[in-house]
């Protein structure tokens, strides 16, 4: 077998499903693996975990800076993130963002992206409202359930 049908093998199977693949004759035997073996570790816990020392006391924490809060009203609303992944303000990097501090929009108008493995998710405004703060920045990641923007409903 010559080099171009090796080649030609190799890509017939990457672009399969096949996980392996074995090929012999009397004067040659070709033999092809793709992905990891799966590998199964144990480990033994702990016979006891040691009790945690109690740590001096310390003065109270100042509160966090106003600035790194959401705006916390009882006027305005919280649309937060469906899912888990990337916040994006624009549809492109060269794109305006979708909305600013202080537009009104409408219900149904996409407000911005969220990105979940490579699966662009636009997030849409449930109601009509005016836009107060955008609380995450381009590009950042978001959790499920964290604070996209503060909103009043109009």
């Amino acid at each position: 077998m010559d080099i171009k049908d090796i080649k030609t093998l190799v890509k017939v199977i990457t672009d399969s499903d096949i996980t392996e693949f074995e090929f012999e004759t009397d004067e040659e035997r070709i033999m092809i693996k793709r992905g990891k073996d799966t590998e199964i570790v144990q480990v033994a816990a702990p016979a006891a975990y040691p009790q945690p020392m109690p740590l001096p006391a310390a003065p109270a924490a100042a509160p966090a800076a106003a600035a790194d809060a959401p705006v916390a009203n009882d006027q305005y609303d919280t649309i937060s993130s469906p899912i888990v992944g990337t916040f994006y303000a624009a549809p492109s990097p060269e794109s305006a963002p979708y909305v600013k501090v202080g537009d009104v929009v409408e219900a149904g108008q996409t407000l911005c992206i969220v990105e979940a493995m490579k699966l662009m998710n636009e997030i849409e405004a449930e109601f009509k409202c005016k836009i107060i703060e955008i609380v995450k920045a381009n590009a950042q990641p978001v959790e499920f359930g964290d604070a996209l923007f503060i909103v009043e409903k109009l």
